[in-house]
């Protein structure tokens, strides 16, 4: 099943900040979204999130194609940047409220201390990136924001992972990076401890 994006909000985004960090995870300042990335981006603080529904399959989502960073790539349901001060559990649920229209059941941090830098085009991520499950009982309450995602569609986990690993399905850098870490039965991973996050992320 393919959902295709609804009309997109004439209310204003408010400015994002995003969180530098050292080599250790620590917040060392913040940043304006809109400056940081770039062919140089600093290292910086951000989530992934694959959503899941009953039957087990995943959703596979594909960046606007007007996006600055990584425009028209094919990944995970959901990525983004927790605020200064803002949990990264809060963060998640904003972020998929914000791109997909819909609120998530059964949130569980799965791999804390995920980390990748790649570029495409001259523009460079640089994240410490942990990676969340969550469940969405209704497929079909999906609305998804154009300005941030293009297109998506629900597949099944194992033949996805399996083609992601073969290398047959091409997807984002760091989603082909996390799905080699993520395990063969997504729906049942074990919630990992808080205290493996980078320490600006901690509780």
């Amino acid at each position: 099943m393919t959902t295709t994006p609804t009309s997109s909000s004439a209310v204003a985004t408010p400015t994002e900040t995003v969180v530098l960090l050292d080599e250790d995870g620590r917040a060392v300042g913040t940043q304006d979204k809109a400056s940081v990335h770039h062919a140089d981006t600093p290292l910086h603080l951000a989530f992934s999130c694959y959503l899941v529904d009953d039957q087990g399959r995943v959703l596979v989502t594909r960046r606007a194609l007007h996006k600055r960073t990584f425009p028209g790539v094919w990944t995970n349901a959901c990525c983004g940047h927790p605020a200064p001060g803002e949990g990264l559990a809060d963060a998640v649920r904003r972020r998929v409220r914000q791109e997909l229209g819909v609120e998530v059941d059964d949130l569980r941090l799965v791999l804390p201390a995920f980390r990748y830098r790649a570029e495409q085009d001259g523009v460079v991520e640089n994240e410490m990136c942990p990676v969340f499950t969550a469940r969405l009982a209704d497929p079909d309450a999906l609305r998804l924001d154009p300005d941030e995602v293009a297109d998506a569609t629900w597949e099944p986990w194992a033949s996805f992972r399996d083609d992601v690993l073969a290398g047959t399905r091409e997807v984002s850098h760091w989603c082909r990076e996390q799905v080699l870490q993520l395990p063969e039965d997504l729906t049942g991973a074990a919630a990992a401890p808080e205290a493996d996050l980078p320490p600006a992320a901690r509780p």
